[in-house]
């Protein structure tokens, strides 16, 4: 399980005023800093403070699972498949044991490149900055 940095909503809610305070009045980053804030406020100011805290957990959280609709064992097998119409948008298959998900663009279905998580714990797709560790 990944390391979930503990938060204080007073310390990040006094933390933005100095980013806000440097950029000019009217303009998107003052803007983006205050919406933050405000959406922090709002957290603090309701009582939302637990619900918020399991959510950004959950943020933080690599033990996920994928739900795979479809398995095919070639791309032309899958292909046929895309072809026919039954996909739905953002529906995820797996093609000769990788993670693919279908998406329409523009009214043309495409496989995306979408690894599963059980391939995200190989070598392939490690960061290049945890072999520096």
């Amino acid at each position: 399980m990944a390391h979930i940095p503990e938060f204080d909503l007073d310390e990040a809610i006094d933390f933005l005023n100095p980013f806000i305070e440097n950029h000019a009045k009217g303009s998107k980053e003052r803007r983006a800093f205050g919406l933050a804030q405000i959406a922090l406020l709002y957290i603090r100011d309701l009582k939302k403070r637990d619900e918020f805290e399991k959510f950004y957990k959950a943020c933080f959280d690599t033990a996920f699972t994928v739900e795979v609709s479809h398995e095919f064992a070639t791309r032309e097998e899958a292909d046929q498949w895309l072809a026919s119409g039954k996909a739905t948008h953002t529906e995820r298959v797996k093609i000769a044991g990788k993670g693919f998900m279908a998406v329409e663009v523009s009214g043309k279905w495409y496989f995306m490149v979408a690894p599963l998580p059980e391939e995200l714990e190989t070598d392939e797709w490690k960061d290049d900055s945890e072999d520096e560790e």
